[in-house]
């Protein structure tokens, strides 16, 4: 079993991190929103290729940090919301390098901007469920935080024609027993969390960035990014790039567990 902690540093940036962009509030795991009245989701036309949906993966915890460190391959994890020019240019940025994402994609988010599912997809990159509104579901009752799983599941079915590969668990790095169990019921069976915090929603910068993501990846590193900032799509060809040159290569959650 693997064992995901939080460091002082991180708790700290998290209370105070977090950004408006292009009109679209954008933030880290560590910070507030405010919650926004759900617009009625339209379903993208179908796609030649299903979408993946929730699998076990054996010999793996229910909470994942990371993958097989046997293997020269790494998941680029990002939390979906923000604006979205910004993540049309991260994801064509990862496709013209080879690269596949994996996108945790806040359900608030999908209602405004319903295309970019059926986008995610057919990029070939894996989507997945943050939440509907981006808040602390560790501290909820049960019924609001199953609320923000299902609710979040039921917009990714709707558009895309499954409930997504993966949740992750908003403003934490990791989820408590109830929310682990609360996803469990909902069709998820693991919980993907990471080993490797970017920091990019301090906006400290794109080297900054570069920096964090290069000092902590290894083989089978599960990193945490975010789309929404301008900071994060000028590192990635960067960290793409020194990825390359280490031998290691940016995969989709689902094949770095597979």
């Amino acid at each position: 079993m693997v064992r995901v902690t939080s460091t002082h540093r991180r708790d700290l940036l998290r209370t105070g991190a977090g950004v408006v962009v292009g009109g679209a509030f954008a933030a880290g795991c560590g910070t507030g929103q405010a919650a926004q009245r759900p617009a009625p989701a339209t379903p993208a036309p179908p796609s030649a290729k299903p979408p993946a949906g929730p699998h076990a993966y054996p010999g793996h915890p229910t909470q994942i940090t990371h993958g097989p460190r046997t293997r020269p391959q790494v998941a680029l994890t990002f939390h979906g919301q923000g604006d979205p020019a910004l993540a049309r240019a991260l994801l064509d940025t990862a496709e013209q390098r080879g690269a596949r994402l994996t996108v945790l994609a806040v359900g608030a988010w999908l209602d405004q901007h319903p295309d970019l599912a059926r986008r995610i997809l057919d990029g070939g990159h894996d989507l997945g469920n943050h939440t509907q509104r981006h808040i602390a579901i560790n501290t909820l009752p049960e019924a609001e935080a199953r609320r923000e799983i299902t609710d979040c599941a039921a917009r990714l079915k709707r558009l895309t024609g499954s409930i997504g590969t993966w949740f992750r668990p908003s403003r934490a790095p990791a989820a408590s027993p109830l929310v682990t169990r609360l996803a469990r019921a909902a069709g998820y069976p693991h919980v993907l969390s990471y080993d490797v915090d970017s920091l990019d929603y301090t906006r400290p910068g794109a080297a900054a960035v570069t920096r964090e993501v290069l000092a902590g990846v290894r083989n089978g590193s599960v990193v945490s990014l975010h789309f929404g900032y301008p900071d994060t799509v000028a590192a990635l060809p960067d960290v793409l790039t020194e990825l390359g040159r280490r031998g290691l290569r940016a995969v989709t959650t689902t094949e770095l567990l597979s």
